[in-house]
C-alpha cells in the first residue's frame, strides 16, 4: 500500500501544532485537523459514486479547500485533474470530456463558467465544520496507481494530460524535503497556484510538519508582511517575485531577514538578477529544473546552497536530485549520448517520471522511451562538474512566469478570428516575466488587432492572451510551409522592448 494522504495519519498522531495557515481567512490548521476535513470531504465524493480510478476536476481558486480536495481525491484512490480558475469554459470543457471526468469541485462563484458543462458540480461548504470528523481510512494504492491527470498545453494544440502516480508523488515529496532540509519549526511561504505541480514544495512541509502559508494571490506587500511577521525561513518565489525583490528599498529588504533560502523555478532565471539579489540578500537560491511530468524536481536537478561556493556564474539549474539520473543526447537521434559542453535535448529518467500522456499513444512513445528515459524537449549541457546548463528548446513553449504556453494551440484559437489570414505565436525576452507571447498576423484585409486581443480574451485563459500584435505581409517559412518562429524571434526582440 502506498497511499500519498497517509503521512497525514502519521503526523497527526506525534504533532500537535499547526501545519497550514491561510492568512486570507485567518484560519490555521493541524495535521489532525486537516485529515478529519479531508476525510469528510471524502466520504462525501463516495456518497457521489466517486471510487477508485475514476476523475475528479478541480476548479477552484488558490485555498486550503483547493488542498483539502487534492488530498480527499487521493484519500478515496480517485485520480484529481487539477485546473486553474482562470481557464475558460471551453478550456475546461476539453480537459472533461478527454479525461472523462465524473465530477467537478467547485463553487458558487463559478457558476457562470460551469453552467454549460456536461458534468456533475459539487461544492464544499465550510469545511470547518467537518473538524473533528471520523478518520477515513486511505484507499489501498500501489506505486503505479494513478492519482493525478496534470494536463500541460500540447504541441498539437491539444492539451496532454501528464499521468502522476502514487509512486511519482511519494518520490517528488522526498525529494523535496531532502532539498530545502525542511524541519518541523520551518516556516514555509507559498506562492505558487494549486494547480500546478510546484505545490509539491507546500505539501513536502506538510509531511515535514512545517508551518505552510498559503496566498490566494501573490501581492507583494502582503507577501513581505507574511515573511516578517511570520518568520518565514523557507519561500517560494518565480524569476519575476525574485526580480520585484531585487528592487525593493534597502528598509522593506529587512523583512527577509529570516529566510535561509529561496525557490525559483516555472522559468529560466536571468543570471544578472540572480547575481544582484545574491549581493542585496545573501540568500542562496534553489533555482530548480523540472517539469510537470516529473513533478518539479521527483525527477530533476537543483542548485543547492553548498554549491554557491563553486557555483558562482549564476547560470545553472544544477545537479540531478535523489534517484535522478540526466544526460544529453542528440536531438534526432535520442540513441545518441553527447559530452560535456556538447548541446543537446535534455533526458531524464527517475521514479518520479509520469506513464505517459493520458489517451496519446503516439505523443506518449516519442517522449517517454522504453527505457525510461524521458525527453523534455529542452536544450542544454552538462558541464565537467556535471552541472546542468538550459540553453533553448526543441518546442516552441513559451514559460512566462511559470506559466506554459505552447504557441500551435493558441494559433488554433486565434486563425478563427474572420480577419486573421495567417497568425503565428512567439516569444520575446523579458527580464521580469521571462519570456512574453505575441503575435505576428498576416491579415485578410482590414488591421484589427485590438479586436484580435479582445478574442482572444474570451477563448483563451488569460495568460495566453499575445501582449503585442505585429503585423506582417507575410510569415517567414522554409520552402513555403515550415514556419520559422526563431527568425520571429530574432526579428521583433529589440521591437518589444521599445
Amino acid at each position: 500500500m502506498l497511499n500519498i494522504t497517509t503521512f497525514l495519519d502519521a503526523n497527526s498522531k506525534r504533532l500537535d501544532k499547526k501545519v497550514l495557515y491561510n492568512p486570507r481567512s485567518g484560519e490555521k490548521y493541524t495535521s489532525g485537523e486537516i485529515l478529519s476535513i479531508v476525510s469528510e470531504i471524502g466520504r462525501q465524493l463516495k456518497s457521489k459514486n466517486i471510487s477508485k480510478g475514476d476523475r475528479v476536476v478541480i476548479y477552484l481558486n488558490n485555498s486550503c479547500e483547493y488542498l483539502f480536495s487534492l488530498f480527499a481525491i487521493w484519500r478515496i484512490g480517485a485520480i484529481a485533474i487539477p485546473t486553474n480558475r482562470i481557464l475558460t469554459s471551453s478550456e475546461l470543457n476539453y480537459m472533461i470530456t478527454d479525461s472523462d471526468a465524473k465530477l467537478l469541485i467547485t463553487d458558487d462563484d463559478a457558476e457562470e463558467t460551469i453552467k454549460n458543462l456536461n458534468i456533475e458540480a459539487y461544492i464544499i461548504e465550510n469545511c470547518e465544520s467537518f473538524i473533528g470528523s471520523e478518520v477515513l481510512a486511505a484507499e489501498e494504492t500501489e506505486w503505479d496507481d494513478l492519482c493525478q491527470l496534470q494536463y500541460t498545453s500540447g504541441t498539437t494544440g491539444k492539451p496532454k494530460g501528464s499521468m502522476l502516480t502514487h509512486g511519482n508523488w511519494f518520490t517528488a515529496i522526498h525529494n523535496a524535503c531532502d532539498v530545502l532540509t525542511y524541519k518541523e519549526n520551518d516556516t514555509f511561504l507559498c506562492i505558487y497556484p494549486m494547480a500546478h505541480v510546484g505545490i509539491m514544495w507546500a505539501i513536502a512541509a506538510l509531511r515535514a510538519g512545517a508551518l505552510t502559508i498559503t496566498m490566494d494571490f501573490f501581492e507583494i506587500n502582503e507577501y513581505l508582511e507574511l515573511c516578517k511577521n511570520e518568520e518565514v525561513s523557507v519561500l517560494s518565489g518565480m524569476p519575476p517575485v525574485i526580480h520585484t525583490l531585487t528592487n525593493l528599498e534597502e528598509e522593506k529588504r529587512e523583512n527577509l531577514s529570516t529566510v535561509r533560502e529561496i525557490i525559483s523555478g516555472g522559468g529560466p532565471l536571468h543570471r544578472k538578477i540572480w547575481k544582484k539579489f545574491m549581493a542585496q540578500y545573501n540568500i542562496p537560491i534553489i533555482n530548480a529544473y523540472g517539469l510537470s511530468e516529473s513533478i518539479v524536481i521527483g525527477t530533476g536537478t537543483v542548485i543547492r546552497p553548498e554549491d554557491y561556493a563553486t557555483a558562482d556564474r549564476y547560470e545553472s539549474v544544477g545537479h540531478p536530485v535523489c534517484f535522478s539520473e540526466l544526460k544529453i543526447v542528440d536531438e534526432d537521434d535520442p540513441s545518441i549520448s553527447l559530452g560535456h559542453y556538447e548541446h543537446g535535448e535534455i533526458a531524464l529518467r527517475g521514479p518520479a517520471i509520469a506513464k505517459g500522456y493520458w489517451g496519446m499513444e503516439k505523443e506518449t512513445k516519442e517522449s517517454f522511451l522504453e527505457d525510461g528515459w524521458f525527453l523534455t524537449g529542452d536544450i542544454g549541457y552538462i558541464d565537467e562538474d556535471e552541472r546542468l546548463f538550459i540553453t533553448d528548446r526543441k518546442k516552441d513553449m513559451i514559460v512566462m512566469s511559470g506559466w506554459k504556453i505552447y504557441p500551435t494551440e493558441v494559433e488554433e484559437t486565434l486563425i478563427k478570428y474572420p480577419k486573421v489570414d495567417e497568425i503565428a505565436i512567439f516569444s520575446v525576452d523579458d527580464i521580469h516575466k521571462g519570456e512574453l507571447p505575441v503575435a505576428a498576423v498576416v491579415w485578410k484585409e482590414e488591421e484589427d488587432p485590438d479586436g484580435l486581443v479582445e478574442y482572444s480574451k474570451e477563448y483563451l485563459a488569460r495568460y495566453k492572451v499575445p501582449r503585442k500584435i505585429f503585423t506582417m505581409d507575410e510569415l517567414p517559412r522554409v520552402n513555403g510551409w515550415k514556419l520559422l518562429r526563431r527568425e520571429l524571434r530574432e526579428m521583433y526582440s529589440t521591437k518589444s522592448e521599445e
